[in-house]
Parts: C-alpha cells; sequence; structure tokens
C-alpha cells in the first residue's frame, strides 16, 4: 500500500476492525446454551487474532516477519530453532512438555519491536540479553532473546506443541500461530499423517496463512517416499504452494545438541532469502493479512449467529419468570373474586362486627359510635371495625406471600429444567438458589406496609365520596370507617361489584351491606368506587411482585452483551469486508 490513498485507506480498515474488536470485548457467551465451549472458543480466536496479528500488522505493516515454528510434539521444534540461529535460545529435552513459556528470537535491530509488546500485547515480557535470553521463562510469558545469526527483519517463535497433554499449551499454540505473518510447520517421518498436525494445516489453508513445512527424523532409507508422500498430501489438502524442506534423521550427542550447519542450511537459506528480499517479505504479509482479514469477516457472522443463540436462551429464562409472576399476579385477581378472604378470621371479626350491634349502633346515633370509641380505649380492645380491618390486612398479606412464594418455586423448577438455567443458578451459589425457591424474607413487611397503605386509600375513597352534600349526611350516619370496611369487602366479592359479598358471609348479611353501600352512595357510585380500590390493590400487588421477579431478573441482567449485539456484530464484519475490497493490501 503506497501514497495517501493508500494510507488513508488503511487507517479506515483499521478503524472498521477496532470497531469490530470493540463489539467482541464482551461477555457474550455466559451460559451454557448450546455448545458453548465452542462458541466461547470461537470468541477466544477472533479477539486474539484482531489483538495479536491484524491490528499490530496494519498498524506497521513493514513491522519485521514473524514465523513462528510450531508442531507436533516431539518433532524437534526447540532444537530446530537452535540450530537455525546456530545457538542455545530454547531448551529441548525429554521431558513434555519441553516448551512452558515461548521464546521469540530477534536479531538486536528488531529485538525493540518484540519488547514493546506489539505483537501478543497480552503476554508479559521476559528479557536478558544475548542469546541465552535470560533463562527458560516463566510459564505464560514471552521470552524474548536476541541472536545476530538471526537476519534483520525475521523472527522465529517456538511454540508449544499443537497435541500437547495440558490444554493450556494447546490453546497458547493455536494463539501464536493465528499471531504469525509465516508458519513453519515441524512434523517427523513416523508422525506427519497424524490428523492433529492436520487440523491446522488446514486451518492455514483456509486463512491463507504463509506456510512452509519441515518435515525432520527422516531415515536415509525412507527419505524419497516419505516426502513425497507429505508433498501429495499437501497437494490433495490445498497446500501444494507450501515450501517443504526434509531434514535427515542424525544421531545427536545429547537432547541439547544442535543439528549441523548443513542439515537445515536449506531452512536457514530461504528464510535468509525472505528477510533480505523486501517484495517477498511483503507478498508473505500480504498473502497471510488477506488471509487473516477475510477468514474474520467470514467467521464474525456465525458468531453472531451464535450469539443470538444465547442471547434466545437467556431470553426464555427471562420468560418463564415473568410467566410464573404474571400468573402469580391472576392468582390474586383470582383471590379477590373466589371469597376465601372473606372465609376464617375474616368471617369471625365479621360476625363480631354485625352481631355487637355496632352497624346498627352506627344507624342510631353519633352519641353510640362515640361510647364504643371510649370503651375501647378504657378496656384495651380494638373497635371491632378497627379488628376487621386488620383481619382483612393479614388476609390479604397472606395471599401476596402465598402467590410470590408460588411463582419464586415455579422459576426455580423452570430454570433448573434448562442447562443454561442450571449454570446460572450454580454460579449464583446454593445459598442463593435456596432463597430464590421462596419469596424474599422482607416481602412480609413490605405485603402489610402495602395493604395498609391500601386501606388508607380505601377510606380517602369513601371520604371523598362522601364529602358530596347529597351524600354527606347519610355517609356521616355511618362513620367513614365502618363504610371503608364494607367497601374493603366487596372487593373481595365476585366479579360485578358487591352482589357476591355474601360469598363465605351470611346471606342476609351480604344483602344488608349492599344495602347500605347503596344507600349511602347509590349503585354508580358503589360499583365505581369497588373497581378503583379493586385496580389500586393489584397496582400494589402487581408492584411488589415487580420487585419478587426482580430478584431473578436481575440475575440475567447485562448478560450475553446489548440486545443489538449480533446485528452489530454483522455491521462491522460488513464494514470490514468492505475496506478490504477497497484497499488492496
Amino acid at each position: 500500500m503506497a501514497g495517501d490513498d493508500g494510507l488513508v485507506g488503511t487507517q479506515r480498515l483499521l478503524g472498521a476492525l477496532r470497531e469490530l474488536r470493540r463489539h467482541l470485548d464482551q461477555d457474550l457467551f455466559p451460559l451454557a446454551i448450546g455448545d458453548v465451549a465452542a462458541d466461547r472458543r470461537m470468541l477466544k480466536e477472533l479477539s486474539g487474532q484482531l489483538d495479536d496479528y491484524l491490528l499490530p500488522r496494519l498498524t506497521a505493516i513493514d513491522a519485521p516477519l514473524l514465523a513462528v515454528v510450531g508442531g507436533s510434539t516431539g518433532a524437534g521444534k526447540s532444537t530446530l530453532v537452535n540450530s537455525l540461529v546456530g545457538a542455545d535460545v530454547t531448551e529441548p529435552g525429554v521431558l513434555r512438555p519441553t516448551t512452558l513459556a515461548p521464546t521469540l528470537v530477534a536479531n538486536p535491530a528488531d529485538v525493540a519491536w518484540f519488547t514493546a509488546a506489539h505483537v501478543l500485547p497480552g503476554m508479559p515480557r521476559m528479557t536478558g540479553g544475548g542469546a541465552t535470553g535470560g533463562g527458560r521463562g516463566e510459564p505464560g510469558t514471552l521470552r524474548i532473546a536476541t541472536s545476530g545469526e538471526l537476519p534483520a527483519g525475521l523472527a522465529l517463535l517456538d511454540a508449544p506443541d499443537v497435541d500437547s497433554v495440558v490444554s493450556a499449551n494447546r490453546e497458547l499454540a493455536a494463539q501464536l500461530l493465528a499471531a504469525a505473518d509465516l508458519w513453519l510447520f515441524v512434523t517427523t517421518a513416523a508422525r506427519y499423517a497424524d490428523e492433529v498436525p492436520w487440523s491446522f494445516l488446514r486451518r492455514a489453508r483456509e486463512r491463507s496463512t504463509a506456510l512452509a513445512v519441515i518435515l525432520q527424523r527422516v531415515p536415509p532409507e525412507a527419505s524419497e517416499p516419505v516426502t513425497a508422500d507429505l508433498a501429495r498430501l499437501l497437494r490433495e489438502n490445498g497446500l501444494a504452494g507450501a515450501p517443504l524442506f526434509s531434514v535427515p534423521e542424525l544421531a545427536l550427542t545429547s537432547e541439547r545438541a544442535r543439528l549441523p550447519a548443513s542439515a537445515v542450511r536449506p531452512i536457514s537459506d530461504w528464510l535468509a532469502g525472505l528477510a533480505a528480499d523486501a517484495r517477498s517479505r511483503a507478498a508473505v504479509v500480504r498473502q497471510t493479512l488477506t488471509g487473516a482479514l477475510d477468514s474474520v469477516a467470514a467467521r464474525v457472522p456465525e458468531l453472531a449467529d451464535r450469539v443470538e443463540r444465547q442471547q434466545a436462551g437467556i431470553a426464555e429464562l427471562r420468560a418463564v419468570v415473568e410467566e410464573a409472576y404474571a400468573s402469580a399476579l391472576l392468582g390474586f385477581d383470582e383471590g379477590m373474586r373466589d371469597g376465601v378472604l372473606l372465609r376464617g378470621e375474616v368471617l369471625a371479626r365479621w360476625q363480631d362486627f354485625v352481631g355487637t350491634g355496632d352497624l346498627m349502633r352506627s344507624l342510631q346515633s353519633r352519641v353510640a359510635r362515640l361510647r364504643d370509641r371510649v370503651t375501647a380505649v378504657v378496656t384495651g380492645r380494638p373497635t371491632p371495625d378497627r379488628e376487621l380491618s386488620v383481619a382483612l390486612e393479614s388476609g390479604v398479606a397472606a395471599l401476596i406471600r402465598a402467590m410470590a412464594d408460588g411463582a419464586a418455586e415455579r422459576s426455580v423448577e423452570s430454570w433448573l429444567a434448562r442447562p443454561a438455567g442450571r449454570d446460572l443458578l450454580e454460579r449464583s451459589g446454593v445459598a442463593v438458589t435456596g432463597r430464590l425457591g421462596r419469596a424474599g424474607a422482607e416481602l412480609s413487611g413490605r405485603a402489610e406496609t402495602a395493604v395498609r397503605a391500601w386501606q388508607s386509600y380505601v377510606l380517602d375513597l369513601v371520604r371523598s365520596e362522601g364529602a358530596d352534600r347529597r351524600t354527606l349526611a347519610r355517609a356521616a350516619s355511618f362513620g367513614v370507617n365502618s363504610l371503608g370496611v364494607l367497601l374493603m369487602l366487596a372487593v373481595f366479592s365476585a366479579t360485578g361489584g358487591i352482589t357476591g359479598i355474601e360469598v363465605g358471609i351470611a346471606g342476609g348479611t351480604g344483602v344488608l351491606s349492599q344495602k347500605l353501600l347503596e344507600a349511602v352512595f347509590g349503585d354508580q357510585a358503589v360499583r365505581e368506587l369497588t373497581r378503583c380500590a379493586r385496580e389500586d390493590l393489584r397496582r400494589r400487588v402487581g408492584l411488589l411482585l415487580d420487585e419478587e421477579r426482580a430478584r431473578f431478573t436481575s440475575l440475567l441482567t447485562g448478560l450475553g452483551g446489548a440486545a443489538d449485539t449480533a446485528a452489530q456484530l454483522r455491521e462491522a464484519a460488513r464494514a470490514v469486508r468492505e475496506r478490504r475490497e477497497r484497499q488492496p493490501l
């Protein structure tokens, strides 16, 4: 890429890649939905390829080439690297895995580029100077060594085994190969047809990564047929253009011995030619960079599909909770209509209210009501209307708790029936799961407070309706509290006003209470008062259940990225593809 237009095009392509990287910087696969291990691996690979290779390489297109030496266990990678640079920069051995910390060897003129963490920025550097590079290095670090024998413009990186028994080493090997401009893939005459190496070689083909294959430990009598067979396999797998080098089997004096210079000269000469020829070096970079860009643009839409699957699973968990609590509210609605609340303690207090003559005394005189209040103060016993109100409060609060308990239990059962739900509950901890299986500990207090507030609202309704001059005298004859209690009872009668108030109460009492309310307010007003009281209670209960539901839904908040993440990923991939097509590399 040359000239101002090329620079502008490169910057725009970098901008598209950075935007894509921003969307990948989320925990997009938090729960066990589908093949989540493969989904997470794909996300990690894409993020790593952007961080470790595409962004740094596009930022400095003329930076030194990085050739990663990878291959199977025991292929002799470390020995090959030491032999190519003519110094013991890596530590071969018989123990497996040998390469615990990867070693990058660079010419002193290039070492600043690699120590500055442009490539593989997430790996801490360890430097020691000279060919030894300061020791073996700690796992998880990138050991930097220098060698004047390695030509400027080219660095070698000794990677862990692609088939290591240690999963972290396998993942690191894949990460390092994805960060390479050039793969030097090492295999042996005994293992060149193994499946694991070929899975990586096919990945190089799919991503158009520049590649050379080095066949080591080839017995002299098998050199021609084995090399020919490997060449055939390369052709059949679409890798016919990859240079193939053969290194004969040699008797080394120790595990730390290096191969003679003559055995690796074809490889070192080829690498030196690449480093010395700017056009050849640029061709390698162009091939790998183009393939990596095309691969990322092609894989991101698939990742977006997987993100949508994750989000659909999270939405399903949310939906079953919402359904459980919607059913709980419907259950409370039914509890307001079926008359259950008008039995038991409420019925007993109603009978006290009527049987003591309180209601009838309300009809007779204000003096009688005042006498009742004075008597209540002297004896310490609440008035019958107050006892009935308290019984209603307790019954309604108990119904709310029962509905919330049932919703919590159904929610937990639904989550446990789904892998994603089990995963989420396990991540939340056993103690949290136990708490989620029933209503929250604070619900009882909140429910009682809400019911008392509703009762105050009902009394305010009565006062407001009774303030009309036409009804003021009639309402005063009964008293606000008594009328308020009657209206509360009406809320829990059958749908259609108070005509079903006799549910659980003596029929004559129901008729009497209905007549009293109608005598004060009239038919239409009673229907409207009942509707307002019922809707206000339902609203308050709905808020309580919303708070209870949030104990579950809060666990889902923020999981799987934003709702439009999949669309944003597809748009970012499209932008990368368009920039790539407009900007020849």
